[in-house]
Parts: C-alpha cells; sequence; structure tokens
C-alpha cells in the first residue's frame, strides 16, 4: 500500500514538473513563422509570364507568415499590396533606380510584416558597393541590389536581427567574386552593429550548393558569423536548384529553435509555382 502511495505521488510530482515547465516555456517564448521567397518580379516582358495573376496571390498567401520575406520585388509591387492583410506592414529596400533604367525598381527587397503591434521593428538598407554585368551576363548593375537589416524586439524584450538580401547572379568568375564582396559586406555591418545578437540571414544569395566555389563562399560566410543553415537537405526534395538560404545564429539576447523548415507548396495556382523559385519557411520558438 505505502509503495503504491509513493508511486502515486512521485507521478504526481512528475506531473506537476513537466507541467510548470511547459507553463514557463510558454510564458517565456514566442512564436514566429518566416517566409523568403524570390518572387520573380520582373517586368512582364522579361519574366516570360504574366505577373498581373502571380503577385495578387503572391500577397494573399502571405498572410499565413508574421514576416515575409521577399526578394525580385521589382515592377509589380502594388500588385503585391493588393491582397495584404488588413494592418500588414510592407517595408521596402533601397528603391532609387538608376537614372537610365527607370523599371529597376532598387533593390527589389521587400519585408511584409503581420506581427502584433507589440513586436517592435527598426529597419535600414544598404545598397551593396559592387555588382556585375551591365550589358553582358545577367545584368545585375542595373539593379541597386543590396540588403535589408532589421532589428525585431518581441513583446517580451526579446531582440534579434533580420538580414534580407539578394545577391549577384551569373556564373562568371566577375560574378561570383562580386558575391564574395557582398556577403563580406555583409558580415562586416552585422560584425559592426550586432556581433553578440541572434541573427537571421535570408535570401537569394545565387551559391549554388552543388558548385564547389559557391559551396565553398557559403561556408566562409556561414563560418564568419556562425551561422547555421535551416534548410539543408530539405530543399533538394522538391527539385529546385538550391540558391536560397535560411541561416540563423543564436545570440545574447534571444535564442532560437527551429520547429519547422522546409519549402511551402502552396505558392502556387492551377498554372503551376508562382515564382521560378521555390518558397522557403521557417517556424521558430524565441526565448
Amino acid at each position: 500500500m505505502i509503495s503504491k502511495i509513493n508511486s502515486l505521488s512521485l507521478g504526481l510530482c512528475l506531473a506537476i514538473f513537466f507541467y510548470l515547465s511547459f507553463i514557463s516555456t510558454n510564458l517565456s517564448s514566442e512564436e514566429i513563422k518566416i517566409l523568403v521567397y524570390n518572387t520573380h518580379g520582373l517586368p512582364a516582358v522579361f519574366a516570360g509570364d504574366n505577373p498581373e495573376e502571380r503577385f495578387p496571390l503572391i500577397g494573399e498567401k502571405t498572410k499565413s507568415y508574421q514576416l515575409s520575406l521577399l526578394q525580385e520585388d521589382f515592377a509589380h509591387h502594388e500588385l503585391l499590396l493588393k491582397n495584404l492583410s488588413e494592418g500588414s506592414v510592407a517595408l521596402r529596400g533601397n528603391t532609387n533606380n538608376k537614372s537610365f533604367c527607370p523599371f529597376c525598381s532598387g533593390s527589389g527587397l521587400t519585408m511584409i510584416s503581420n506581427l502584433e503591434k507589440e513586436w517592435q521593428i527598426e529597419i535600414q538598407s544598404e545598397a551593396f558597393n559592387t555588382c556585375s554585368g551591365w550589358l553582358g551576363g545577367l545584368n545585375d548593375c542595373f539593379a541597386s541590389k543590396g540588403f535589408q537589416l532589421a532589428r525585431i524586439e518581441t513583446p517580451l524584450g526579446k531582440h534579434f536581427y533580420v538580414v534580407n538580401t539578394h545577391l549577384d547572379a551569373g556564373r562568371n568568375s566577375s560574378d561570383r567574386q562580386a558575391r564574395a564582396t557582398q556577403l563580406q559586406q555583409i558580415a562586416a555591418k552585422m560584425k559592426l552593429e550586432a556581433s553578440e545578437e541572434a541573427l537571421i540571414v535570408v535570401g537569394d544569395l545565387n551559391l549554388r550548393w552543388n558548385d564547389p566555389e559557391d559551396r565553398a563562399l557559403l561556408e566562409a560566410f556561414k563560418k564568419d558569423l556562425g551561422l547555421t543553415d535551416s534548410i539543408k537537405g530539405v530543399q533538394a526534395e522538391g527539385g529546385w536548384p538550391i540558391l536560397d538560404y535560411v541561416l540563423y545564429r543564436n545570440g545574447s539576447a534571444a535564442t532560437f529553435e527551429v520547429l519547422e523548415a522546409g519549402e511551402d507548396t502552396v505558392f502556387q495556382n492551377e498554372k503551376g509555382a508562382l515564382s521560378d523559385h521555390p518558397a522557403l519557411f521557417m517556424k521558430l520558438l524565441i526565448y
């Protein structure tokens, strides 16, 4: 009888312990779901399809995310805004056009926030100091590529940084050198602004996972900033070339636990995918 009572007491104590642990975790942590998506937003004559159909749908589908980090939002931004959630805030990156390229629309970077008003976002944009390609290759210099840098503070006072970027495309040595220099610029900025802070770096890095030279650039960048790849191995299952990345690290004021990461396959209509890139996502617990 005493043995049964002791067993019940032990079981009750364990149940109370796990319940209190669960409550404590939920009271001291917050979840956020992040979308990372190259929207293929070139003018229709270059995109080769009908962006007027795609972009309102892309905007609609961002409603499922607290934070959407988009690239190539060049020529159809107003269409993107049509179907956003009420209260959504769309923050564009550098929109300075080259004087002879009025349709280039700056960096093509957009951050859409569906975060509750208790979350605080401070954002800045920086243009890259170098590019490769004017009238050859993939003409990256016609745009004003760069990166967005956001400092986000949660209602519980945790804070972290997010970088949204789109590096030079192309397979020439000059393109790869431009990407290397652009990564160095991002790393230098983060060491200056947030050397010990939790950090998320996402975007179309134009670094092919299966290209040894590109892979070396990626690994050097990750090592330099202490980043982990949350999508590694998952993206390849969708059959897409691996160019887009979702990288993160923990910091002094916030710790991340990746609950889920991969490709969101709802970004399509009856004609197929809504872009020429996969829609990646990461669901995080922040504590």
